[in-house]
C-alpha cells in the first residue's frame, strides 16, 4: 500500500520540478522529459490533464500486484490448513 500514489503531490511534482514521471517509478520518461524542456511545454501542458490518470492507471497497478499476493498467501493458507487437518486425522 505504501507505494501508491496521490495525485496532488503528482500535481507539486509537475508544477516545481517536472518530476511526476520520477514520482511515478519511470525514470526512463522522466529524463526524456528534462531533456525535451517538456516537449518544448506541450508534453508539459498535455500532462496537466494526464496526471490524474496517469496515477490511477499506476494505483490500479499496485492494487492488482497486493490482490494477487493476497491470493496466494490465502491458498498457501489453505493448503496447509487442509495438511495440518490431513495430519490430525491420520489421511493422506
Amino acid at each position: 500500500m505504501s507505494k501508491m500514489k496521490s495525485t496532488g503531490t503528482a500535481y507539486i511534482c509537475w508544477f516545481f520540478l517536472g518530476c511526476h514521471y520520477a514520482y511515478l517509478g519511470k525514470w526512463g520518461l522522466q529524463i526524456l522529459y528534462w531533456i525535451t524542456f517538456g516537449g518544448v511545454g506541450i508534453w508539459a501542458l498535455i500532462d496537466l490533464f494526464h496526471i490524474p490518470t496517469k496515477v490511477s492507471s499506476h494505483n490500479l497497478e499496485i492494487s492488482m500486484q497486493i490482490e494477487a499476493i493476497d491470493k496466494k498467501e490465502k491458498e498457501e493458507n489453505h493448503a496447509n490448513n487442509m495438511a495440518m487437518m490431513a495430519a490430525a486425522t491420520g489421511k493422506k
